[in-house]
């Protein structure tokens, strides 16, 4: 039996730059995960099944589970025809932007290759998470990078230190698909400058940050559900330094570099707000 913990993502900058022939929107983003996660526990079965269970109500355990997905596509790569239990304790809201379902993969993955004894590398658990999901080959790494084309080419980032994230979730779900078929790029007024985000990640300077990076998905997760905005608005207010949506929302989230304001705006958020989450970088 294994125990993998399946992290949460923020995104940092997310830029749209057009539609792919494929289908999928190229995309330009910084990705960060935080210590708020799901966590996986994975043990052998006698047969050859996968069975996948979950505490939440709403997350199917069939073959519409990505976590799922990626442990067939393991076996199908592999060629391994041994069974696994994969249970999914569930923490990270669903669609929230925070890419709780590819995260689950990608612990799958790397559970699954340890508890069959596959002996395979990351990059080829990252690799094949790409038939999964888009997200899923960051997730696979973790950590800082700079996720290009759908978001499967991953390059890592080095950073300053962790620092402090507020999570603050609006009690709606946000559909990735719909808000990408929404999309305009030509509607587009504030773009991120990816390269002066990262610099001013590198020194930790959150003022120059906020002035440089941006979401171009936030305009039209806002045309739809405008509590996003009010959200953003009282988090600023309240003391966050850099304050976006992540993904295609509706989780807002702050990045706080002091614990103390970033617990008392955690506190403060939670006499309004019910799904609230205080967490770090790693």
């Amino acid at each position: 039996m294994l125990l993998e913990k399946a992290r949460a993502k923020i995104n940092l900058a997310l830029d749209v730059l057009g539609k792919r022939t494929d289908g999928y929107h190229e995309v330009d983003m910084i990705m960060q995960t935080v210590d708020f996660c799901d966590f996986l526990t994975l043990s052998p079965r006698p047969d050859e099944r996968i069975e996948v269970r979950t505490n939440a109500q709403f997350v199917p355990g069939d073959e519409r589970n990505l976590a799922w997905r990626a442990a067939d596509a393991l076996r199908k790569a592999t060629g391994c025809r041994k069974g696994a239990l994969i249970d999914i304790d569930k923490r990270i809201p669903v669609a929230a932007g925070l890419a709780g379902g590819s995260a689950d993969a990608a612990a799958a993955l790397r559970g699954l290759n340890q508890l069959w004894g596959l002996g395979l590398k990351l990059d080829e658990l990252a690799q094949l998470g790409a038939s999964v999901g888009s997200d899923v080959p960051y997730c696979v790494y973790g950590g800082t990078a700079r996720c290009k084309g759908r978001g499967e080419h991953v390059v890592a980032q080095h950073v300053g230190p962790s620092c402090w994230v507020v999570l603050a979730k609006p009690p709606i779900s946000v559909s990735t698909a719909d808000v990408y078929a929404a999309f305009a790029a030509e509607s587009v007024q504030c773009r991120p400058n990816l390269d002066a985000t990262l610099q001013a990640l590198e020194v930790g300077d959150f003022a120059r940050m906020a002035q440089v990076t941006a979401n171009v998905l936030e305009s039209v997760t806002i045309a739809q559900y405008p509590e996003v905005a009010r959200l953003k608005e009282q988090m600023v207010k309240l003391g966050g330094q850099v304050v976006m949506m992540s993904g295609s929302g509706p989780t807002v989230f702050a990045l706080v570099e002091r614990e103390q304001r970033a617990r008392r705006l955690y506190t403060t958020l939670r006499t309004s707000v019910k799904e609230v989450y205080l967490c770090q970088t790693c």
